[in-house]
């Protein structure tokens, strides 16, 4: 139902609708004005608006979530790759410098076993420099070069220490690893790397341990023919004499097995050693020459030994010789007589020295020696010295070379005062003035 008015003047309006609502007996109505319909459309286009935006949301979220997921998969997936490539390159360089450090290490420690042995045979051949130095072979000036080279190479090979722990601190350590940057092997200055800088290293400390061990074993060398020229000088001069010092080959080695004590060797020592005589090992050419240098040293030392007990030195130093050895007119017949020795002029009461070592065999009167002493040097050498106005050792006393055995006088078949001096081998008479003569030239080699 709907209700219409007019005006006189606009004509009849529209009428407008009315909603009636009917319940039982009550009926209600309302009017629908046109800002009411206005609202109901607008508001049915919002929810209609609404539904199509769900419906669309609905439709399109699967495809969002799913490209917002693969996006994510792919970021993750390429940080993923980054990371593998940055641990693989770590890897890589640690590898590689791990690999370098162990070189390091490796060459220090064959630098450290050559500095040992050398400081090993700078030790032992301290001991035999010693031996030449008493021998008169060794300039005791030489031994402190090597000493000197010697701590050059240590101070090299502690730089090289120092190196490698440089070398070590720069590694990549931990954690760190996942994240690291390239390693450079470069130091901090953009100079040479470790690896060159320990090559250069090396190569100077082994050169600097080269050079020792070349001066070491010419050292030896130099000792050792010093040694054997000074053993053949002297044998040559003693040979001259007629007497041989040249040591038993078996002795020689009995006393390098043994060491060179005097007593030892002679039996002197209560201490019981032998066994069979085994040649010493020898490892390397510097082992075998130090055992040429010892037994080298051992034979002069023998061959000296020998020299000191025999009579070189002069009865009666800065005293003129009146009479040579030799045939020549007896004074007291005037005929010619073998002299079987040489006479020294000297005034009486002069001190008389022994020659060498020996034990007093004769200390008395004896014929025309007049007062005489006799000394046994062993292998049938003996010194007599005649005319003595006063004897002043015994019969058994042993002496030492130089020692005063007498005063010089005139008993005996004497012109005058004087000293009658006799060499004599396995009791003949042998010329003095060859062991003189050879006294003055070995002085040289044993003095």
């Amino acid at each position: 139902m709907s209700q219409s008015s007019g005006s006189p003047i606009f004509g009849k309006r529209k009428e407008q609708p009315i909603l009636i609502l009917a319940r039982g007996e009550k009926v209600h109505h309302m009017t629908v004005r046109p800002w009411m319909t206005a609202v109901g459309v607008s508001i049915g286009a919002l929810f209609a608006v609404g539904y199509l935006a769900s419906t669309s949301y609905l439709v399109l979220r699967d495809d969002l979530i799913g490209g917002t997921m693969a996006r994510q998969a792919r970021m993750q997936h390429d940080y993923e790759d980054r990371i593998s490539a940055l641990r693989a390159q770590v890897d890589r360089v640690t590898s590689r410098q791990l690999l370098d450090q162990q070189v390091v290490e490796e060459k220090v420690e064959k630098l450290l076993q050559q500095q040992q042995a050398l400081t090993s045979r700078h030790g032992k051949l301290g001991s035999l420099i010693g031996r030449a130095e008493e021998s008169g072979l060794a300039d005791p000036g030489k031994d402190e070069t090597e000493t000197e080279k010697h701590a050059d190479a240590t101070g090299g090979i502690q730089a090289i220490e120092r190196l490698m722990g440089l070398a070590a601190k720069t590694a990549p350590k931990g954690p760190a690893l996942a994240y690291a940057a390239p390693f450079s092997r470069a130091d901090a200055r953009g100079g040479d790397t470790i690896t060159d800088r320990a090559d250069r290293l090396f190569s100077r400390v082994t050169h600097s341990l080269k050079d020792i061990e070349r001066s070491q074993k010419d050292r030896i060398a130099q000792l050792t023919s010093g040694a054997i020229n000074a053993t053949d000088a002297i044998e040559t001069i003693v040979a001259r004499t007629g007497l041989s010092v040249t040591p038993d080959p078996a002795d020689a080695e009995g006393a390098r097995a043994t060491g060179d004590d005097a007593d030892i060797r002679s039996g002197g020592d209560d201490t019981g050693m032998g066994g069979p005589y085994v040649a010493p090992e020898t490892k390397d050419v510097f082992d075998r020459q130090l055992v040429e240098l010892d037994t080298a040293l051992v034979r002069l030392e023998q061959v000296r030994g020998e020299v000191r007990k025999l009579p070189f030195s002069n009865p009666a130093p800065q005293s003129d010789i009146t009479s040579q050895f030799g045939n020549r007119m007896d004074p007291f017949l005037g005929r010619l007589a073998l002299h079987a020795g040489i006479d020294f002029r000297v005034a009486i009461g002069t001190g008389v020295r022994s020659t060498a070592p020996g034990k007093v065999v004769v200390a008395g009167r004896n014929g025309g020696y007049g007062n005489m002493v006799e000394i046994d040097h062993g292998n049938g050498v003996s010194t007599r010295y005649g005319h003595l106005s006063s004897i002043l050792v015994n019969v058994g006393d042993v002496v030492t070379a130089g020692d005063v055995i007498g005063r010089s006088g005139s008993t005996g078949r004497s012109t005058g005062p004087h000293l009658h001096y006799e060499v004599r081998l396995h009791g003949d008479a042998v010329d003095p003035m060859r062991f003189l003569n050879a006294g003055m030239k070995l002085s040289t080699y044993i003095d």
